[in-house]
């Protein structure tokens, strides 16, 4: 992929914001009782899309001008990131092509096609996803826009945050001090550091898929491994984060977290029973985090819930298991 032009900023972030607000409205920031501690959780899966990835794909689709948006765009993506774009596309009238797993969830294939998406689909144990959208975009001259190593897409993300701060404000509440995210590639976690520069940005992933927390311990990027295990948390499957996230994330970030796929499946029924949402495996591991007692909850700590978009049938089994 072709190194980004420039680095993200929180001015962007502020930018993307303002942008961000005069096409959709906050999504709820929840007061919720957790472990005897009174946190917040921002419902992201209530997004048209069913994910913060809108915004992301907004600030970087919005921004593109008259001869890119005429080209169209390709992108790779599980099925969150791809929504969002298509979504951000149509709006705007133009194509877009997703690069997107034979496994992923049917309900993020079909919702993705039916916003007008081009898919391509790819073994995302044996074929590198990268290499097939960075052919496809050269090839019909598209701009390829990076689920996370993208500066427009982390400061589109970090709009989430800036909504947070407001909405805690609003409510005569402190500011946050811990703001926990659920974390793939980093796009979200770095977005939401820049935009809250005074909290601690918690990076939340699935165990074995655990590439970010490792390469805030190390000091250098690494990635999850030949043989990383089987997760639900298909929303979360990145290799390894990039240079550009990583600036930021190992600046503004001192640790992560990892939580195991029992502990999902426990926020996504605690999600479902007390604050009436569905969340997806993916969408729910901050969450996850701070029900096992993993995270301190301690200060004003904001919650990102980044998804909702699960197969009701996996969903119900969840929700219904002993």
């Amino acid at each position: 992929m072709d190194q980004p032009s420039r680095s993200p900023t929180r001015a962007g972030v502020l930018r993307a914001a303002e942008k961000v607000s005069h096409l959709l409205p906050p999504t709820p920031l929840l007061p919720v009782e957790l472990n005897g501690a009174r946190v917040f959780a921002k419902a992201e899966c209530l997004q048209p899309v069913g994910a913060f990835k809108i915004r992301g794909a907004w600030h970087r689709l919005s921004d593109l001008d008259e001869g890119e948006r005429a080209r169209g765009v390709v992108a790779v993506s599980s099925g969150n990131h791809a929504q969002g774009i298509a979504w951000a596309a149509r709006r705007l009238g133009m194509a877009a092509t997703i690069v997107m797993p034979e496994d992923a969830p049917r309900i993020k294939l079909d919702r993705t096609r039916k916003m007008g998406a081009e898919i391509v689909t790819y073994d995302r144990m044996t074929q590198n996803r990268e290499a097939i959208a960075q052919a496809l975009a050269d090839e019909r001259g598209c701009t390829y826009v990076h689920a996370y190593a993208d500066p427009w897409v982390i400061e589109g993300q970090g709009s989430a945050g800036i909504e947070i701060a407001a909405q805690l404000e609003a409510m005569e509440e402190p500011a946050p001090t811990r703001i926990l995210v659920c974390c793939g590639g980093g796009g979200l976690t770095a977005g939401i550091a820049l935009a809250c520069p005074d909290a601690t940005v918690v990076p939340v992933e699935p165990e074995g898929w655990d590439d970010v927390c490792r390469s805030i311990e190390s000091g250098a990027i690494q990635d999850v491994g030949d043989n990383p295990p089987r997760t639900r948390c298909d929303a979360l499957q990145t290799f390894a984060t990039r240079p550009v996230n990583f600036a930021v994330l190992k600046e503004r970030c001192s640790y992560g977290l990892r939580v195991s796929e029992s502990e999902v499946r426990e926020a996504q029924r605690f999600a479902f029973a007390e604050l009436r949402l569905v969340l997806e495996p993916g969408g729910a591991v901050a969450l996850a985090a701070a029900l096992a007692g993993k995270a301190k909850l301690d200060g004003t700590t904001a919650i990102v819930l980044t998804g909702g978009n699960v197969d009701p049938r996996q969903f119900c089994q969840t929700v219904w298991q002993a």
